[in-house]
């Protein structure tokens, strides 16, 4: 899997273009060593509305970054010093560091103005979305979140193009839209004064200790569910922006 770099865009001197390594594979070994993956990558068009790879650089490249699964939770778990946002703070002195590395400009989905990373998801792998909203994968089933991207100002060569269908156009049940206790999902919307007023509730102690139960009752990717520690993280989190 070569890359090809057009030297202009370092130089300013006109050059040849030139071989050199295979950038996505070694990009994925340096994510992977924190817990983190590549999540695919596609060439912008304009409208893709692609941030610019730096210095007034078109974006040539955009690669998402992401975690799948459990993987990430022992890297960033002895890192959380419990504080607001301790996961973006992470992932940005985490990521920071892999961007300078590979010449690359970092942006995230916290940033300020929102960046449309669904629809850069979706147009990176094989994702849509569930009948809960959340993006579903083939493989990590909704156990899967995306916390990066990196923009290139080369062509880089990227993985073929993965067009598999989601499970979801295939189940018939949908145990998802039924195992919410209070019905906030109707596969049209997320009704959310509903799953706000549970959560707070003393009932709603086993979603935010457990996870919630739509989410779990997915049958896809269940060996890849995310840790217990890490579930309750999370929910923490979606409990203060839902409920105040």
């Amino acid at each position: 899997m070569a890359v090809f770099i057009d030297c202009r865009d370092w130089s300013g001197h006109d050059s040849q273009w030139l071989r050199v390594t295979p950038l996505y594979a070694n990009l994925s070994e340096a994510v992977a060593a924190h817990g983190l993956a590549l999540r695919g990558g596609f060439h912008p068009a304009p409208e893709d509305a692609s941030p610019d790879a730096g210095e007034g650089r078109a974006t040539r490249t955009l690669v998402l970054v992401g975690n799948v699964g459990p993987d990430l939770w022992p890297h960033f778990a002895p890192q959380d010093d419990g504080g607001r946002d301790a996961l973006d703070r992470w992932t940005r002195a985490t990521m920071k560091p892999i961007a300078d590395r590979f010449a690359a400009r970092c942006i995230f989905p916290f940033d300020t103005p929102p960046l449309p990373f669904q629809r850069w998801a979706m147009r990176a792998e094989p994702v849509r979305p569930s009948p809960l909203g959340i993006l579903m994968h083939p493989d990590h089933g909704l156990w899967h979140a995306y916390r990066a991207a990196l923009l290139f100002a080369e062509a880089i060569d990227l993985p073929s193009p993965d067009a598999r269908p989601i499970p979801c156009d295939t189940c018939a049940d949908k145990p998802c839209l039924s195992a919410c206790p209070v019905g906030a999902f109707s596969g049209k919307g997320y009704y959310v004064p509903a799953c706000a007023g549970y959560l707070a509730s003393p009932e709603g102690i086993g979603c935010t200790t457990g996870g919630c139960r739509a989410r779990d009752a997915c049958p896809v990717a269940a060996d890849r569910r995310y840790a217990p520690d890490q579930i309750r993280f999370h929910m923490a989190a979606f409990k203060r922006a839902v409920c105040g």
